[in-house]
């Protein structure tokens, strides 16, 4: 029992200082009376901001664009900007953050009037986005470590997810058995999730990780396979591994192909992050995947060009927002094929984020649809 507590605790205290420093980050910059008047006004006022009026040229600097997720984050940005009467161009940087950077100074050079930043490192960015905010281009940021006064920085947030699906793993194996993890470090959402997962064995000390693997590359899915395929080979028994735990969804579709492919019907998948082609894989008849924790990708696109655009209208934003995860299991999905469009009929919520929504925004919809 004092095991227990104390592994309660530690979670606890992880829970409470990651969001201490988040809320902390997310107080609001101190304005004049003068500026905290105007945001009042823009923040509280149906009438367009004159800012906004005009079609604004946004530019998306992708660290990479792999997989459905990338694909329908994309789209939830276009499909709000373009909603706005706005514009987007994609910089795919292809994984180099060298080359991340040298978009962000494009972008920063080619004068657009907002910039979004999908993950990506602070030590490779950070110049660039000084240089925007000193040219006056508002910048959001997703899934990134940047601690930029004036740039909001969105996230799924990744210690619910990681909790979320590891504490189904955890209540479906009755707390005990051996378990592999897909796992890369070098993005800031991976390590933010690598937190639960070292304070998950705490909490639950007769699961065993027996191995640790996992590489982001443009051919993710395909290389976990091979990965998982390997593993398999050490563990050939029903019983030597029970589950696998895919920190991101594209790891978790190497893992359900190599199951499926060996038959394994004894090993059981938990991932994170949802898309069409992921729902296909789980509600096929025998999958393996057994439940995933995820946001919806293109609500995520679609917060964050709200908030570009609340900045671009002069609205005072915060410096950190995270938006609520859900979790998906296999059996709370009907028979018929689901689309991530209709997954709000069986998930509570999912979908119908309001986040970063001004009074004016429905107005500046209409008026350019």
């Amino acid at each position: 029992m004092k095991k227990w507590i104390s592994t309660v605790l530690i979670l606890v205290l992880l829970a409470l200082t990651a969001c201490t420093n988040e809320q902390d980050a997310a107080k609001p910059q101190k304005q004049s009376p003068k500026q905290e008047q105007k945001t009042k006004t823009a923040a509280t006022s149906t009438d367009i901001p004159k800012q906004v009026k005009k079609p604004l040229k946004i530019a998306l600097i992708m660290q990479m664009s792999i997989g459905t997720f990338s694909t329908q984050y994309i789209e939830g940005v276009k499909k709000q900007v373009e909603a706005f009467g706005g514009t987007v161009q994609v910089y795919n940087s292809d994984n180099d953050l060298a080359k991340m950077a040298a978009n962000l100074d494009a972008a920063v050079n080619a004068k657009v009037d907002g910039i979004l930043i999908d993950h990506g490192r602070a030590e490779a960015l950070k110049g660039g986005v000084e240089k925007a905010l000193d040219a006056g281009i508002p910048v959001v940021a997703f899934d990134n470590d940047l601690r930029l006064p004036g740039v909001t920085v969105i996230d799924q947030d990744d210690y619910s997810l990681a909790w979320k699906s590891l504490k189904t793993l955890a209540e479906d194996l009755n707390g005990k058995g051996n378990i592999a993890v897909v796992w890369v470090g070098g993005f800031a959402p991976m390590e933010r999730r690598n937190v639960i997962i070292d304070a998950f064995y705490k909490r639950y000390p007769n699961i065993k990780e027996v191995a640790r693997f996992g590489t982001a590359t443009n051919n993710t899915a395909l290389d976990t396979q091979a990965q998982v395929e390997a593993l398999l080979k050490k563990y050939p028994k029903k019983g030597d591994l029970d589950a696998i735990f895919a920190s991101w969804d594209e790891f978790a579709k190497g893992a359900v192909k190599a199951l499926e492919q060996a038959g394994r019907t004894d090993i059981k998948v938990y991932g994170i992050d949802l898309s069409n082609e992921d729902l296909q894989l789980i509600q096929k008849e025998n999958s393996p995947w057994a439940a995933t924790a995820a946001t919806d990708p293109a609500e995520v696109g679609k917060v964050q060009a709200r908030f570009l655009y609340q900045k671009a209208a002069g609205e005072q934003t915060p410096e950190v927002y995270s938006l609520d995860p859900y979790l998906v299991k296999k059996n709370q999905l009907p028979n018929e094929a689901v689309t991530m469009d209709q997954l709000s009929k069986y998930i509570a919520g999912w979908g119908a984020s309001k986040a970063a929504y001004s009074p004016w925004m429905s107005k500046l919809e209409k008026e350019k649809n």
